[in-house]
């Protein structure tokens, strides 16, 4: 139910499973991992993850299973949590374009993604209300951290969904658009940084993560920076990119 495709800088990631509004099951993360990994093995300069049919992704697909015999800790720990940290450390700039349903594994695909466009009819939230399960996916953290304490337990305590547009007024996501729009501007986006200094996207990558988990002082953010411009003004990049400026032309990146 995934497919990848490497075309040129880009690689287009696609859950094609919408008869069951990719919901993924043990095998659909295996392979979904094994896509992030031909992707980076590619080398491509940025990665675009859409779904297929009428929602990105409705959660973990729970159709078959026992909940007598559920192997709970296998499923989240022993296959999402390594697919969850492989796409959060892609070494190139990620893009997501969510529509419909972004629920359970669907969020938590969204929150591994650097840049996320939803459609403004996008349904986003804990399920789990229904279910006597608890959010996952790293889902808690996230709306705790954007929402705060109170509008997050509202969120789980009632099911309540939020559309696209709600969930990037309120800071979760990136923007948002027209359902019609939403994959096509995902899609420019990627391609615009992939064709630019992915370099030093990366090492923006990189310190947005540490201030993300590792709650960095802004005299710790500011060495930080330091470290990675100095390594950066050593790349065919960086001097590409002063060239262009004082010469009043394009630049041409290449990633190194």
């Amino acid at each position: 139910m995934i497919e990848v495709t490497c075309a040129g800088d880009v690689a287009e990631i696609v859950l094609n499973a919408p008869e069951k509004r990719n919901a993924l099951d043990e095998d659909a993360l295996r392979e979904l991992d094994a896509a992030y990994a031909a992707a980076e093995q590619a080398r491509v300069r940025a990665v675009l993850l859409r779904g297929q049919g009428p929602a990105f992704c409705a959660g973990r697909d729970i159709a078959g299973v026992d909940p007598a015999g559920d192997d709970v800790p296998g499923y989240l720990e022993g296959l999402l949590t390594p697919l969850l940290r492989r796409m959060a450390s892609f070494p190139a700039p990620t893009f997501a374009a969510a529509h419909g349903a972004c629920l359970g594994v669907g969020l938590g695909l969204l929150i591994a993604t650097d840049v996320v466009y939803v459609a403004d009819t996008a349904k986003i939230g804990s399920p789990f209300a229904a279910l006597g399960a608890i959010l996952d996916s790293g889902g808690h953290a996230l709306f705790t951290d954007r929402l705060g304490p109170h509008k997050t337990l509202d969120l789980i305590y009632t099911g309540r969904l939020m559309t696209g547009a709600e969930a990037v007024a309120s800071g979760l996501f990136s923007r948002v658009f027209p359902a019609d729009e939403v994959q096509d501007a995902a899609s420019a986006a990627a391609h615009q940084a992939a064709a630019g200094a992915t370099a030093a996207f990366r090492a923006s990558k990189q310190l947005v993560a540490r201030l993300r988990d590792e709650r960095l002082s802004l005299w710790d953010t500011l060495a930080a920076e330091t470290a990675a411009q100095t390594a950066l003004s050593g790349t065919d990049d960086y001097r590409e990119g002063f060239a262009a400026f004082q010469h009043k032309r394009r630049p041409v990146f290449h990633g190194h």
